[in-house]
């Protein structure tokens, strides 16, 4: 178990990265969130809180439009507790390889993200990706 000082902290600090990710700025949210990953205890993916904690920090580089960085972190998280089959993760992880101009696993993780939410979890980001998911799949 990870030692209640430490959770707390982690916690706190994640709470100021959302209130910074709310707020769109994106270097404060990083910052918060790197240094709530840098308290988990080595090896980090085996944490729950590294599922969500790589997430956030995926989805700030995803905003600040530095996809190879949003890339890194998203793949990371995949591998975390409870990781594969999050449909937040796969959208935003088909989202950043639609970015880089590869659709092929654009379309396959953007699937995944329709499949585990349907097209709600769509709602908030641009329309381009669930257009282009679309125009990938068949649909009867």
């Amino acid at each position: 178990d990870m030692h209640p000082a430490t959770q707390d902290k982690i916690d706190q600090l994640c709470q100021k990265g959302d209130g910074y990710l709310n707020a769109c700025a994106f270097d404060e949210a990083l910052n918060a969130y790197q240094s709530a990953a840098a308290l988990l205890p080595d090896p980090k993916p085996d944490w729950p809180q590294s599922t969500w904690l790589f997430t956030a920090i995926g989805e700030t580089f995803f905003f600040k439009e530095k996809y190879l960085k949003a890339l890194e972190y998203l793949k990371m998280a995949v591998t975390c507790p409870g990781g594969l089959g999050n449909p937040l993760i796969h959208l935003r992880l088909g989202q950043v390889h639609y970015e880089l101009y590869d659709f092929d696993k654009s379309a396959d993780e953007l699937t995944r993200a329709y499949m585990g939410a349907g097209e709600d979890i769509f709602e908030e980001d641009d329309p381009k990706y669930l257009r282009f998911l679309k125009s990938r799949i068949v649909t009867k």
